[in-house]
């Protein structure tokens, strides 16, 4: 009889619930719905969600493959975990740090903790990390400089309750449609102000649009705090009594006129914004702010605003939006910027406790993150394990990725075949969602049941057992033995959380069974936590040592913009998700992704004509109704950057702003063009501004080209 479940949606990081139905014969799912009984999302589902759970387009993994000169051939199991643990034993003898992994918010808790105890505890490597920190770590690094913690404050209860929304750098209508419909519902009854350099969904059903330009949101932020400070608009009581530094923040801050120009936006764009915070409002963020080396002091700053207009507690506060199903799972349980429970990795009691919890020597554990994902593949490790993300086209300055994945011993593990894998020595194929078992954790701290309604094929394996069997080889008893009840390896997890900040120590497989989902932090059997830090009696108990929150000045300096338009390059690049994508697009958009479309203003094309060949760009969409016309008619140019030259197709668009070009986040050659410079704090990479050319496709790319130069 065929397996009916309910399981979690791991689409995006909303974490709806979802039930699925196994196909009668054979393996796979059937049918997919939204599961009402689930507290998160009752009963609502998005079209993509429920598409790519059941008939994902991408082309399978379904045999290991091993490289052969130049070609990957299938070989068995055996022979492909020999060849990982023995390229792993033999560069930790020579050093840890040559032993480079890369996780993910796709795998759940359970996979995610394993492969951070291999990682940190088995092998001893500062080179660990996951492609959630290229998604949320600014958003992070703002929220332990604000309170000590990471997460946001308010949950989804919060949603219906708040009178105003402020969408920032975001484009929930697009990433996150369940979520959106909440938002749009409570605006009804309020209002919805979004902040965006392009008209985007989400701008289409706002009260209010204000469009900074690329780069600007600091300065947009400081403009707004600026005019609550002059215009008598602040929380002075919260700030007296619940925040630190703020006289010195308030010494600091721009004129007005000042930061508005430099944030491109005018003076009543400024109060459209301020007017909106003096209601109970939620601020909303998402990589238009955190993609960037000012992500960590634009995040500060949009929790600035929060705690100067006194909007914390119910009903309102900074609320960071998470694009993997499990990048939060991920931040709290993988051990790649804190330890599990978010134990910090500086703090020598909290080595000592996970070196006892793991029986590993506690000089064996990193005593520093190490250097992000970026700093990572800079550092050229002799082997390299991804697990279930692309770096190949999802890391910035791709072209620059790609020879270090081809000089390096590269280990693959995945559902699907990514540009990465065919870069890859060896590769292991992986089960996906509706095949594997575990929890995740939304963006809210939800944390939900994963369950497989269907077997793997034959010939896949789950991510929680291929770590285990790495792990039996180059660290024997570390982890148990494939195959692997991720309900033990979940209650070693709670339980390392005890007394922590992320305390999970109240949720267990029976008590999700029993609730479905359940937020942390979670002392008791009975506890769950909605609004972190607030207490029913009204007071406040924040993670701080002085248990006050903190601003965000002087924490986090303000670095310049790696490139801006000149001369040579002058257009700005910015990318963005599109309604249909998902994540490098491997999952979604099944077969060849075709040319890059590059979305541009009618202004924009007239002043670049010259760089256009074929087609009539002013007639929109070619004959066969694609974005930008397809091959055939379309008007092409080369979308040429410092650090790579891409062919492309072009969409006229007139909700792009002149001088800016949009191209899709999901298309395997956008991070061609894309900068690495990273943010300083987050060590989050710089990927929604740079300096690009539209050039003519007929011209050959020069043999030299201009490079820029360093920034003081």
């Amino acid at each position: 009889m065929a397996r009916q479940v309910s399981t979690t949606c791991m689409r995006c990081a909303v974490g709806c619930g979802h039930v699925h139905r196994e196909v009668e014969s054979g393996t796979g799912i059937e049918r997919v719905t939204g599961d009402p009984a689930h507290p998160v999302s009752q009963g609502l589902a998005c079209g993509r969600g429920i598409r790519e759970s059941a008939d994902p387009q991408g082309e399978w993994l379904t045999r290991p493959l091993v490289r052969r000169a130049d070609e990957l051939v299938p070989t068995t199991w055996e022979n492909a975990m020999c060849l990982v643990a023995g390229a792993i034993s033999d560069a930790v003898e020579t050093d840890p740090d040559e032993v480079a992994i890369l996780g993910s918010g796709q795998q759940t808790n359970e996979a995610a903790y394993a492969l951070g105890k291999l990682a940190r505890g088995g092998l001893g490597t500062r080179m660990y990390d996951a492609n959630t920190t290229l998604c949320m770590a600014s958003a992070v690094t703002a929220y332990y400089r604000a309170f000590g913690s990471d997460a946001p404050p308010p949950s989804y209860d919060d949603v219906p309750e708040a009178e105003s929304h402020v969408v920032w750098g975001a484009n929930p209508a697009v990433a996150h449609p369940v979520l959106f419909r909440w938002i749009t519902d409570s605006a009804q009854d309020g209002e919805l102000v979004v902040v965006d350099p392009v008209e985007t969904k989400s701008v289409a059903l706002a009260d209010d649009h204000v469009a900074p330009a690329p780069g600007g949101d600091l300065a947009l932020a400081r403009a707004v705090l600026r005019r609550l400070v002059d215009t008598d608009r602040l929380d002075e009581a919260f700030l007296a009594d619940h925040v630190a530094g703020f006289d010195s923040l308030r010494r600091s801050l721009p004129t007005v006129a000042d930061a508005a120009d430099a944030a491109g936006v005018s003076v009543d764009d400024v109060e459209t914004l301020a007017a909106a915070f003096e209601s109970k409002t939620l601020l909303y963020w998402g990589m238009g702010v955190n993609q960037s080396v000012r992500g960590s002091a634009t995040a500060g700053a949009l929790v600035d605003l929060c705690l100067a207009s006194g909007n914390l507690g119910p009903g309102s506060g900074p609320f960071s939006l998470t694009g993997q199903a499990n990048s939060m799972g991920t931040r709290v349980c993988s051990s790649k910027g804190t330890w599990p429970g978010h134990r910090p990795f500086d703090d020598p009691e909290a080595r000592e406790r996970v070196a006892e919890a793991w029986d590993v020597p506690v000089d064996r554990l990193p005593d520093d993150p190490g250097p992000g994902p970026v700093g990572l593949l800079d550092a050229d490790p002799t082997v390299l394990w991804t697990v279930a993300t692309n770096p190949a086209a999802g890391y910035p300055n791709a072209e620059s990725v790609r020879e270090t994945l081809d000089e390096t011993f590269l280990v693959v593990q995945d559902a699907f075949r990514t540009e990465t894998v065919e870069y890859a020595d060896v590769v292991l194929p992986a089960a996906t969602w509706g095949e594997t078992e575990g929890t995740a954790m939304n963006m809210e701290r939800t944390v939900s049941r994963v369950r497989a309604a269907t077997d793997p094929p034959t010939g896949v394996h789950t991510d929680l057992d291929i770590v285990a069997d790495v792990a039996r080889r180059v660290r024997p008893g570390l982890l148990p033995s494939p195959r692997v009840d991720p309900a033990v390896v979940f209650d070693e997890f709670r339980r390392l959380t005890v007394g922590t900040k992320a305390d999970c120590a109240g949720i267990t497989y029976d008590r999700l069974d029993a609730e479905y989902a359940v937020r942390w932090p979670a002392q008791g059997p009975t506890d769950s936590t909605a609004y972190r830090y607030w207490n029913d009696d009204g007071s406040w108990s924040f993670e701080t040592p002085s248990g006050m929150a903190r601003v965000s000045v002087p924490a986090f300096e303000t670095p310049s913009l790696p490139e801006t338009a000149d001369d040579i390059y002058g257009l700005v690049l910015t990318t963005g998700r599109e309604a249909d994508g998902y994540n490098t697009g491997v999952r979604s958009r099944g077969g060849d992704p075709g040319p890059l479309t590059v979305r541009a203003s009618p202004s924009t094309l007239d002043a670049h004509a010259d760089a256009l060949a074929g087609g009539d760009w002013r007639a929109g969409s070619g004959d066969d109704g694609t974005e930008g016309g397809g091959e055939d008619g379309a008007t092409r140019t080369l979308l040429d950057s410092r650090r790579g030259t891409v062919p492309a197709v072009v969409d006229v668009d007139e909700t792009v702003p002149t001088g800016l070009l949009w191209c899709s986040v999901h298309h395997p050659e956008t991070n061609r063009l894309t900068v690495d410079a990273v943010d300083p704090h987050s060590k989050e990479a710089n990927v929604k501004q740079c300096a690009v050319r539209l050039r003519h496709p007929d011209e050959r790319r020069r043999d030299s080209r201009a490079v820029a130069e360093p920034t003081d």
